[in-house]
C-alpha cells in the first residue's frame, strides 16, 4: 500500500493521504489515493438510533514503489474518529477480499479501529471491508463523518511494509493522514 494509486473508478470520491515511510534507505513522503464511499441518512431526530458506513472501492498494490520492490504490506490499521454529536453504540465489518487475514473492529476511546493483519503481496489486489458504524443521535445540530489523522506523528493509517532494494529487503513502517480531509457524510439532527 506504499505509493498506492488505488484504482477507482472516476465518480467516486476519493481519499488522498499523505503518507512517510521509515526506511533504512532515509524517509519517503508517497501520496495514497483511495476510492471511498460513504452513507449516512440525510436527517434523523435527536436521540433515535442511526448507522454511518464507510466503504472502500478495490484497489490494487504496485510491485514497485521509488525504485523498491514492494513485496508485501501487513498490520494495516485505519481509523475513523466516532463523530461529535452523537453516541457510539456498535460498529461491525462487512465484506472484503484479498486481505490474507480476518480484518477486526474495535473501539479505542472515541475512535473505531480497524486492524488487518495481512499480509497482501504486491501486485495483489483487496478490498478493505465497509465498516458500519451505529449511533445514538446527540442535540439538535449536525453529525459529519470525516477521516482520522492530522500529520505523521497523528496518523489516520498505518501500516508496515516489506520492500527490497538491490539484495537488501527490510520491513518500513508507514504512516499517513488524510490530506486534504473532507466531510464524508452530514446528518441534520431535529
Amino acid at each position: 500500500m506504499v505509493i498506492l494509486a488505488l484504482l477507482a473508478p472516476a465518480d467516486q470520491p476519493v481519499a488522498t493521504y499523505s503518507c512517510r515511510a521509515d526506511t533504512r534507505f532515509g524517509k519517503h513522503t508517497i501520496s495514497i489515493r483511495q476510492g471511498i464511499d460513504a452513507q449516512a441518512p440525510a436527517a434523523v431526530r435527536a436521540n433515535t438510533r442511526f448507522t454511518i458506513a464507510v466503504h472502500s472501492q478495490q484497489g490494487t498494490l504496485p510491485t514497485e514503489v521509488k525504485g523498491f520492490k514492494l513485496q508485501e504490506v501487513r498490520d494495516l490499521t485505519l481509523r475513523i474518529p466516532v463523530p461529535a454529536n452523537a453516541a457510539y453504540l456498535s460498529s461491525r465489518l462487512i465484506g472484503g477480499s484479498g486481505l490474507n487475514s480476518t480484518p477486526s473492529v474495535q473501539l479505542e476511546g472515541n475512535t473505531a479501529v480497524v486492524r488487518v493483519a495481512g499480509p497482501i503481496p504486491g501486485g495483489a489486489s483487496f478490498q478493505f471491508p465497509t465498516l458500519s458504524i451505529r449511533l445514538r443521535a446527540g442535540g439538535p445540530g449536525a453529525v459529519e463523518t470525516k477521516l482520522t489523522g492530522t500529520s505523521y506523528d497523528d496518523p489516520g493509517l498505518t501500516l508496515q511494509a516489506k520492500i527490497k532494494w538491490k539484495f537488501l529487503s527490510t520491513t518500513a513502517p508507514v504512516a499517513c493522514y488524510p490530506d486534504p480531509n473532507p466531510v464524508l457524510t452530514r446528518t441534520v439532527i431535529t
